[in-house]
């Protein structure tokens, strides 16, 4: 993620926020030190990103999943071991 200067931020703004708008997020900073991220707004709320677990109770695995095609895998690759 860029970061720009207070003074950059002032210089460019336009050009930035044209930029974070097409999904490019910067950080400004004063003496090097971050103080503000700028994202736009159709960016997700932090804690509602996607995560693990959003299908549960959607979907089921046959019991025989990890068995599944053993014999088709066996031709493939063999006893080699």
């Amino acid at each position: 993620m860029r970061t720009v200067n207070i003074h950059e931020a002032k210089t460019h703004l336009s050009g930035l926020v044209e930029q974070c708008a097409k999904g490019e997020p910067f950080v400004i900073a004063k003496a090097g030190k971050p103080l503000v991220k700028v994202i736009p707004l159709n960016a997700p709320e932090p804690g509602q990103q996607k995560r693990l677990g959003f299908l549960s109770g959607q979907m089921t695995v046959p019991e025989d999943f990890d068995r599944m095609a053993g014999s088709e895998i066996e031709q493939l690759f063999g006893d080699k071991a």
